[in-house]
């Protein structure tokens, strides 16, 4: 038996055939893995350049979801999601709200925080007034960092002090990045004054990166859904189902799992951070202290269900790998958006609506029933079933009830023998 190291000199040197020989070996692979994965990264070879390592790329499936009036403009939403029904939970509930006006969202400008973090500092209160002296040069030596963002209009424009305890000041420098998700652009500008705000403060710089609670960049946005769309008796249980989101935090961080659902869908279509969103989200859920949901949902004068959200979306048109991902830049093209601003209202919209749709779901026929054919499918393709057979197989799981690689394999033999 060949001993296995996992300590390979200079892998990140090597082209992308070679470490899947490498990886073929250590693995031990079989041809038709191997052409898996070859197979998977023909057409996608710029993924090369968005990662480290790379032997192939992953598929996931890309979607468009429909009925969308947002600002009374209407939209198709590229979305690219694995999880069953959630494209069509989130188009079901554009298509409800529509006679009521569809979406109405806005969102704040593209303001990022950078975090420096300076400790072993003596007499915080004398150095922060001196900091604050020496704040327009400070200013001016970020913005040095990133002429271009400047010539547009944008760049470092604040800075703001937190003291944590008697020696560690937080300074936070406020950047407007414009159509930028803006990262890069403001991890380059405190790491650049770093070194004048410890000369400025005889400390020394510990943290100096962005902050992905963006609480100056928030998108809103809500819809009315007519008592007449949904009765009743329905909109008084998904206000309820609201409202205990409000004390229950168990339930409150999958009410935001749903919404989240819609938005990150929309992020990895158009090449933005999801994994940024979602921390930025769920911080914000607690920015008060006590987890919350980022929706909320009641009742209007004439009876209308009127639902909200409000959460911080930090996500950009230009750079990063909306450039690189030309699905990415496809799918910016298909949403007609060339402002940050714009795509962080219609993910808030999104978000709105796959919220809608959960909660829809769960206080009327439950979560499962949504789920469940697109569950059956999956399952069938996973027990071998062939392609022109899986939809009539899933069928045949649900009418049963029964569910698993057993069962469809049993039904796929009773469909061979005439029985079906």
């Amino acid at each position: 038996m060949i001993k296995k190291c996992s300590r390979i000199k200079d892998f990140y040197k090597k082209n992308c055939n070679e470490r899947l020989n490498i990886l073929q070996q250590f693995a031990e692979l079989n041809s038709s893995s191997v052409e898996l994965l070859t197979s998977s990264i023909k057409n996608n070879a710029f993924v090369e350049k968005m990662s480290e390592n790379v032997v192939s790329a992953f598929s996931l499936p890309y979607s468009i979801a429909t009925n969308f009036l947002i600002n009374g403009k209407d939209y198709l939403i590229p979305m690219v999601t694995e999880e069953p029904s959630v494209v069509a939970g989130a188009s079901n509930a554009a298509k409800k709200c529509r006679s009521t006006g569809g979406f109405n969202s806005i969102a704040d400008q593209s303001m990022m925080i950078g975090q420096v973090h300076i400790i072993n500092i003596s007499d915080i209160q004398k150095k922060q007034a001196l900091i604050q002296t020496h704040k327009l040069e400070l200013l001016e030596i970020a913005n040095k960092k990133d002429a271009a963002l400047v010539a547009i209009g944008g760049g470092a424009i604040d800075i703001k002090f937190k003291q944590i305890n008697e020696d560690i000041l937080i300074i936070y420098l406020v950047v407007d990045v414009k159509d930028a998700m803006g990262a890069n652009a403001v991890n380059t500008m405190v790491e650049a004054i770093a070194p004048d705000l410890e000369r400025l403060t005889g400390g020394k710089a510990l943290i100096r990166i962005v902050s992905n609670l963006a609480i100056y960049r928030i998108a809103r946005a809500s819809a009315v859904w007519s008592e007449q769309e949904l009765g009743s008796e329905l909109i008084e249980k998904i206000i309820l189902a609201s409202e205990i989101a409000k004390i229950d935090i168990f339930r409150a961080v999958t009410h935001n799992k749903g919404i989240m659902n819609g938005i990150d869908a929309v992020a990895i279509a158009t090449g933005n951070d999801f994994r940024a969103l979602e921390a930025g989200a769920h911080g914000f859920a607690s920015y008060e202290g006590l987890y919350k949901p980022l929706s909320n949902y009641e009742k209007d004068e004439n009876g209308n269900l009127v639902g909200k959200i409000e959460l911080p979306i930090a996500v950009g048109v230009i750079g990063g790998a909306t450039k690189i991902n030309h699905l990415a830049q496809l799918s910016l093209e298909i949403l007609g958006v060339n402002k940050a601003s714009d795509l962080a209202e219609i993910m808030a919209s999104v978000g709105l609506a796959q919220n809608f749709a959960a909660i829809n779901a769960i206080v009327s026929n439950g979560i499962q029933h949504g789920h469940m054919k697109l569950h059956c499918k999956n399952i069938a393709v996973n027990a071998g079933i062939p392609e022109d057979l899986i939809d009539l197989v899933a069928e045949k799981m649900i009418a049963k009830n029964t569910i698993s690689f057993d069962s469809a394999r049993e039904i796929l033999d009773l469909i061979k023998s005439g029985k079906i």
